[in-house]
Parts: C-alpha cells; structure tokens; sequence
C-alpha cells in the first residue's frame, strides 16, 4: 500500500497522529517507532507492559547477523494493536544513547518496509520523530534519515500555531533538497496540519510553501488515550481524531499512487515521438527471499482486515 513518513521539527502531535492512523486503518497496518529520541508508545499507550526486550533496538543486532536474522527479529519484535494482529506497532528505542547502532540498519529496514507496502498490503506509517540538520541536511544519526528517504509521502507535522510554523519553515528547503537528491522527490513532501491553533489550512500552505495534504482535529480526551493510555472517551468509535485519520490516510494512498503513476508514465511532448518508459530509479528492487519471508511471519495468525 504506502510508506508514510511522519516528522516534526519540535513536538507537534507526530506520535498521536501516527497511532491514531495505525488504528483507524481499513487494511493491515504497521506503525514504526523510529524515533531517535526514544520511543513513547511503551510506556505510555502500553503503560509499560511491554518491556525493553522487545523493540527497535534488537534489529541493530539482528542486522549485524544478516538479513534472514533481520526478518526474524522484524516479526518477533512487532506488538500487536488489536485483536486480529491486523494492527501492529514495532516499539522505539529504550535510550536515545541506542540511536547510533541503529545507523547501518535504517536501509535494511527501509527495505523491509518497502515490501511490507508492495507485496504484503501494509500501510507502513513511520514516526520519524522531531529532525535534526547537520550541514544542511538530515543528521545521520539524529534521524532516521533512509527510511525518509525511502516513502512514498513525508509529512511534516505541524500545529496551526505561528510558534510551530516558525519551527518548521527552516526545515522545508533542506527536506526538499533531501528528497530530490536522495529519496523519492520533492513532491513526496507534504504538511499534516494539527488543528490546534488559529491558522487555516491555506495560511500554513502559504507560509511552508508546502501543500496541506490532511489536517486532523485537536481532540485532547483521545489524544490523551493514545498517548498516555488514559481515560478510553466514551465514544471511541466514534472518534473526530480516528476518523479524520481514516480519511487522511485514504488521501495519502490516493497521493502516492498519483506519485507512482506519473513516476512510471511522466507525460511526454506531444510533438514527440513516444519512446518507452524507462522503469524509475526510485522503484525498489525485488526483495531478497530471506527479507520477503517476513510477510509469512507476519501473516501467521493474521484475521481478515475488515475489522
């Protein structure tokens, strides 16, 4: 399905939004904690259930072995979200002082994620966390830099607040240049615009130069739920939050296969004669088996996805 990448330049609401879109998902879901600062969803939507045994940093180690070890461990360390195990979460780091060992390992797991995506149906949401600059560009251990360099969309989270859009403009034009020379393009960059603030969708479009692709209500009780595990609202169900993240991911999947088509088919001069299409640089190459048997892995136990 789609690789979404979500990040921020200060705390905007990245984390809550990510878990809102894995849960709300109308197909299988997997939501990455790839934070560098450390991950929040243990203890606070598991109320630290879940214990430093499992987690983004055992596929450090796991890497080091090699690919069919990555597998492995990729689908022993995944946390299911509900029930039916159609919803996952892949808990962050313990300790930000693990961020390092994580450096060789983002392109593997850009690439496990990218066949979860193409060949087993996932919508891959990755919480990138708050980024960090070296020189211009993305800091290769502050930030999981491949991995935002490998999705289909990278949105940067931001609050309808003129204290968060002065945070995020110094970001845009060092992404954008990212994205041109080392992920899938510029266009692949968008604004997820958290309505908690007084500007309009337009207002922040015009002051990042960047298009608001989804914008997700301000709902305190729920985001509350999702990020501290507290009081469940009464109406989960029946949420603002969840299903404007429904709906927002229905956008993002109709925008990357807009991506991917115009990739694969750019439209040529009339004038000219039609020349075959070369296949795009940014297409994944096929998957390694030992990286493609996750998808039997994670299939294991799986329930159908119209839940």
């Amino acid at each position: 399905m789609t690789v979404i990448a979500l990040a921020s330049a200060k705390s905007s609401g990245v984390t809550t939004s990510a878990l809102a879109m894995a849960l709300s998902s109308a197909r299988p879901s997997l939501l990455a904690e790839c934070d560098p600062a450390g991950g929040t969803i243990r203890a606070g939507y598991f109320q630290a259930q879940i214990t430093a045994g499992t987690g983004l940093y055992h596929l450090a180690v796991a890497e080091r072995a090699g690919e069919d070890a990555l597998a492995q461990a990729f689908a022993s360390h995944l946390v299911r979200l509900d029930e039916s195990g159609n919803r996952q979460v892949l808990p962050g780091l313990t300790d930000p002082a693990q961020a390092p060992a994580l450096a060789r390992t983002w392109p593997a797991l850009a690439q496990v994620m990218r066949v979860l995506s193409d060949e087993g149906g996932y919508d891959v949401i990755i919480d990138a966390g708050r980024l960090a600059l070296d020189s211009g560009r993305l800091h290769p251990t502050l930030t999981p830099a491949p991995l935002l360099h490998g999705a289909d969309l990278v949105l940067l989270v931001v609050r309808a607040t003129d204290q968060s859009l002065a945070l995020a403009r110094h970001l845009t034009e060092p992404l954008r240049n990212e994205l041109t020379d080392r992920g899938t393009g510029a266009d692949a960059l968008g604004v997820l615009l958290i309505e908690d603030g007084p500007r309009r969708a337009h207002e922040v479009s015009d002051a990042l130069r960047l298009p608001v692709m989804a914008a997700l209500p301000w709902e305190p009780d729920t985001a509350a739920y999702l990020t501290d595990s507290g009081r469940a609202p009464r109406v989960r169900r029946k949420s603002a939050l969840l299903g404007a993240a429904r709906t927002a991911l229905g956008h993002f999947q109709a925008a990357a296969s807009r991506r991917t088509l115009h990739q694969q088919y750019p439209t040529a001069p009339p004038a000219l004669p039609v020349q075959p299409t070369p296949a795009p640089a940014q297409l994944p190459a096929p998957a390694a088996p030992q990286v493609a048997g996750v998808l039997q892995r994670l299939g294991q136990g799986r329930v159908d996805p119209r839940v």
